[in-house]
Formats: structure tokens, C-alpha cells, sequence
């Protein structure tokens, strides 16, 4: 088990990372896909650089600062987390992470899509967390919109209550090997959706209509506040609600950075993600001995 668990490997990430690494807490960074900061040519409007540095080359020195301090660098897409038994469960398409503090920095959403009538519907049958509204679609028909291993774990969470699971991809090819016996293929584009109040109908490009009470929404990766939802964190809109000291409503939960909201600069992630670490440094410190 880590004392502490990064989602982001970002500045606010790396940043947490150097301090819960000085502070001596075993530390694990994981990430997929790397920072926004990766587009950025130069940067010039940060403490300390004499000359412009590109996103990447800074991201890089890091990333060398932190594992020469010991953290572990797992290149793996997270999932989902959970928390059972006094610690966090972070799944990723690999294997399964415990941790007694985890710190949410995987910067802000980037994936959006247009489909008529989405917001609309947006709980009234639209969800983007199965975990957490699953149950209200219990013996009902619904499907799941994304085509890579996040879409596929969550048609998996719904397998269990729900009447029937269809992935759609929306004229994406899927991006995971094999398809769970119960779970339905779909590729066609999706147009809209429709309904009385609550959603009835996904209209896919076609000309077809599908009957469905719900439809989640599991685009590209898991973003912040997918992953904040499944813990029962506070979510406003895409940014996870945090107080002062970074801290959720859930203990041991940290957030830092973009995906909290607020001014997206470089700068301003490297302190939250200092003020996140020190706040898990106290909350691990603080915990029963095992």
C-alpha cells in the first residue's frame, strides 16, 4: 500500500509529488496521456527561467526530480477509486492500487462533444458516473457513449442491474480487445436524443432509433470529476470542489490544479499541488498506526 497516490502527472501532480517524496511517504504518480502542458512551445511567464522552455522540457525535469526522490512513475490509465476497509482503491486497466491518500491532478476536462438534446437530459436519464446512478436504472435498457477502456469499464459497472448495456461509440472504432458477453456493439454516429422529460430515444445517423432510459457519458479517458463522483467528492460542473487547504469533503481525498477550476496557469498548479501534498503529508501522519 502507498501512503500517497497522484492521478496527473502535470505540474500540480509533480509538485505534490516533491513534497510527499522530501516529507518520506511512499508515492505513486499515474497517469495516461500526459499533461496539456505537453502543446505549450515556450514558456516565458514562469519563476525562475532564464531563457523560454517548452511544456515537454519542463515536464521532463519533473519528472526527473521526482524519481530521483523515489517516486513511482506508472504510465497506466486510471479507471476508477474507490474506498473500502480504511483505504483508497485506485483501479487502472493493469491492476488494482491501495493507498491511504490520494491527490486528483489530471488537469481539466478536454474532451466535449455536441449531440442534440444531451444537456437537455443531463439527469433526467443522461448520467456520467455508473457507480453512483446505476441503481436508478435497475432491469431498464441503457448504453454508454465512448469507445476506450473507460466506456468498457463502466458498461461493466452497469452490467449487473441494468436490463441491457450497449456501448456506442459514435463512428469511433473501439480502443479495447474483447467485448464482455452481455454488452452490446454499436458504431454508428449518434444524431439525438429524445424523450418526455426523461430520455426514451437515442437517434443514431442512420435513421435509427434506439429505445433507452439512460445513456452515460464515458468520453476518452476518466476526468476529475468522473473520478471525484464515483468517491462521492463535490463536484461543481467539471471542477472538484476543494477548500483551502485542497481538501474534499471526503478524508484523505485531495484535488489540485486545473480540475479544480479557477486561473489555469502553470504557477498556480505548482502551489496548489504543494499546499495538496501538505495537506495528505498531515491527514497520513495523522492516521492510526496499523
Amino acid at each position: 500500500m502507498k501512503d500517497v497516490i497522484i492521478i496527473g502527472q502535470g505540474p500540480a501532480g509533480l509538485s505534490a509529488a516533491l513534497y510527499t517524496c522530501r516529507a518520506k511517504l511512499s508515492t505513486a504518480i499515474l497517469g495516461k496521456g500526459g499533461s496539456s502542458l505537453l502543446k505549450a512551445e515556450k514558456i516565458e511567464n514562469y519563476f525562475g527561467l532564464k531563457d523560454p522552455l517548452s511544456g515537454q522540457a519542463l515536464l521532463e525535469i519533473g519528472k526527473k526530480q521526482v524519481t530521483q526522490l523515489g517516486a513511482q512513475w506508472l504510465e497506466e490509465e486510471v479507471l476508477s477509486i474507490g474506498f473500502e476497509e480504511g483505504c483508497f482503491l485506485v483501479d487502472t486497466q493493469a491492476q488494482r492500487y491501495q493507498a491511504r491518500s490520494v491527490i486528483l491532478a489530471t488537469g481539466a476536462p478536454r474532451k466535449t462533444i455536441k449531440i442534440d438534446g444531451l444537456s437537455e437530459f443531463e439527469g433526467r436519464g443522461v448520467s456520467y458516473c455508473a457507480v453512483c446512478d446505476g441503481f436508478f436504472f435497475r432491469n431498464k435498457a441503457v448504453a454508454v457513449l465512448g469507445n476506450g477502456p473507460y466506456a468498457l469499464h463502466e458498461a461493466m459497472e452497469l452490467l449487473p442491474v441494468a436490463g441491457s448495456v450497449t456501448i456506442l461509440t459514435n463512428g469511433a472504432a473501439p480502443s479495447f480487445d474483447a467485448l464482455p458477453d452481455g454488452i452490446s456493439l454499436i458504431q454508428t454516429p449518434v444524431q439525438s436524443l429524445s424523450g418526455d422529460g426523461l430520455l426514451h430515444k437515442i437517434h443514431l445517423a442512420d435513421g435509427k432509433e434506439l429505445e433507452m432510459q439512460g445513456l452515460f457519458i464515458a468520453l476518452g479517458s476518466a476526468g476529475a470529476a468522473d473520478l471525484a463522483r464515483k468517491l462521492g467528492a463535490v463536484v461543481n460542473g467539471s471542477a472538484v470542489a476543494v477548500d483551502e487547504n485542497m481538501g474534499t469533503n471526503i478524508p484523505g481525498f485531495f484535488a489540485a490544479g486545473d480540475c479544480t477550476g479557477g486561473v489555469l496557469q502553470v504557477s498556480v498548479s505548482v502551489a496548489e499541488g504543494a499546499k495538496a501534498a501538505m495537506s495528505a503529508i498531515d491527514y497520513v501522519r495523522h492516521l492510526p498506526k496499523a
